[in-house]
């Protein structure tokens, strides 16, 4: 087929005249293509699927209900824009409700749809060309990916495991610290589950007077935090004459596909987000807005998730253990991050993507691999299983099937 007109009109940020001819495949992508082959070529085999990374409930009874009240007001009909008060109130509420962090709720909180397009506006107001957006890997790429957008510039931050995944601030070069912008952090951290200090955060907040640098954290999952209390970055003294923090309804509340969050923190950055925000979108629709101020004000409900997601790691690290895997108990999220395998019987993978393709090719093991800072695989624990009972079932065929692989590490 012959290229359209409109084939060199592309933009440079998204591949020009070459866009829609590259062959290179999306990480998820290819998961799906193999987890597509292992169920058409061993239809008798159960998949046993640890690679989805998202919720397997649903909202709380208590929040659909208001939502299926909600729709039918009238007052809910129209654009929402920058986010109704009772959302805004709501997310200042549970800021001091949980973390001790006082709001503003008019100036210093504005919702987004989803963390997502935050990550995708944030950069729009602050990176010109030849800026630069300081991300640690692996992390969630769609700051990085619009820093490009506007001429931008990314560099990298390894989480290595012999820094307990923390970024090496101290180690940035100097011409880029001095072209350096925005810092994106990323705690608890996904895939690692790493949470982060206090010492840390300090840290962070050091450097960024010291090379005037916005920072920005993605919190999305704050509310799985296991070892401690969660810890906001908004608590730490200082926080926020540098940064905002971006939360999301998705994690803590089941809130999946409902695309609702905030970002909150100083006053100029959150009105400069909104700013670009009303150039980008009309608002989440307000009857969301309501049932998630709703969720907002009932803690039993993250604590309930929290819960069921530690019980469910504690039995993947224990499963994973008795295959030969070195798994810990992470200190935050639903992701399980460990050193891939380096083989299995006469088979030896390069990296953790060839072993992740061979256990859900051939053994239908789903898992995601990450090999930007090393050879690891991430196991998400938002398997869906009804009961207790499933749970400990899974487990037991998930050792079983890994058992007769005779995995090398």
């Amino acid at each position: 087929m012959s290229d359209p007109w409109f084939q060199t009109l592309f933009a440079a940020r998204i591949g020009g005249a070459a866009y829609g001819k590259g062959t290179e495949i999306y990480k998820f992508e290819k998961i799906k293509r193999a987890k597509r082959q292992a169920l058409a070529e061993h239809p008798e085999r159960r998949l046993l699927d640890f690679g989805i990374g998202e919720n397997d409930d649903l909202a709380a009874e208590g929040v659909r209900a208001r939502l299926k009240v909600e729709v039918d007001r009238v007052e809910n009909r129209g654009y929402a824009d920058n986010g109704i008060a009772a959302y805004k109130e709501a997310a200042a509420a549970f800021m001091q409700r949980q973390f001790g962090v006082t709001l503003d709720p008019v100036t210093e909180v504005c919702h987004c749809i989803g963390s997502k397009p935050a990550y995708a506006m944030l950069p729009a107001c602050f990176i010109d060309p030849g800026d630069v957006t300081l991300m640690t890997v692996p992390g969630y790429p769609v700051a990085a990916t619009h820093t490009r957008y506007y001429g931008g510039e990314v560099h990298r931050l390894p989480l290595l495991e012999a820094n307990g995944f923390f970024p090496d601030l101290a180690g940035i070069p100097a011409d880029v610290a001095k072209r350096a912008k925005l810092l994106v952090l990323n705690y608890p951290n996904s895939p690692t589950g790493a949470v982060a200090t206090r010492e840390f955060y300090q840290r962070a907040i050091e450097f960024a007077h010291t090379h005037q640098v916005v920072i920005v954290v993605d919190a999305a999952h704050i509310l799985l935090s296991y070892d401690a209390p969660p810890l906001s970055f908004l608590e730490i003294d200082g926080a926020k004459e540098v940064g905002v923090e971006v939360h999301s309804m998705s994690k803590g509340f089941n809130m999946i596909g409902w695309r609702m969050g905030f970002v909150a923190g100083h006053p100029k950055i959150v009105q400069a987000y909104a700013d670009v925000k009303d150039n980008s979108d009309s608002g989440q629709f307000m009857a969301v807005q309501v049932a998630a101020a709703h969720a907002l004000g009932d803690p039993s409900i993250p604590t309930a998730i929290r819960a069921k997601y530690q019980r469910r790691l504690q039995k993947l690290v224990a499963a994973l253990n008795a295959v030969g895997f070195t798994a810990t108990m992470p200190g935050g999220t639903y992701f399980l991050y460990v050193k891939s395998p380096t083989g299995a019987g006469d088979l030896t993978f390069a990296n953790g993507e060839v072993a992740s393709q061979y256990l859900i090719r051939d053994q239908s093991v789903c898992c995601v691999p990450w090999d930007d800072a090393g050879n690891y695989l991430r196991f998400s624990v938002t398997y869906t299983a009804a009961t207790e009972a499933d749970e400990d079932d899974l487990m037991r065929e998930t050792v079983a099937r890994l058992r007769g692989m005779a995995l090398r590490f």
